[in-house]
């Protein structure tokens, strides 16, 4: 659906940033909305949005688990 969204989970990508999620969530929100910047009415919906699916996808890959290793943990989880 996103072409431009790359793969955000080890090993495909090793060191993942807030900015790597961040942008991503950002092209999701503007494929599915179909707003590539929004209008003024619409930005603190559409921000709310990205901000919403920027945390889904921090836990999304927090709670992952890869083939022959323990959970993964980034310096955003919760527990040590």
């Amino acid at each position: 659906m996103c072409r431009s969204i790359k793969t955000l989970r080890p090993p495909a990508t090793p060191e993942v940033t807030d900015e790597d999620i961040r942008a991503a969530a950002l092209q999701y929100v503007r494929k599915v909305s179909g707003f590539r910047a929004p209008a003024a009415h619409n930005r603190e919906v559409f921000d709310q949005a990205v901000d919403a699916v920027t945390a889904a996808t921090r836990e999304l890959l927090d709670g992952l688990q890869i083939r022959g290793s323990a959970a993964r943990r980034s310096p955003h989880s919760a527990t040590p």
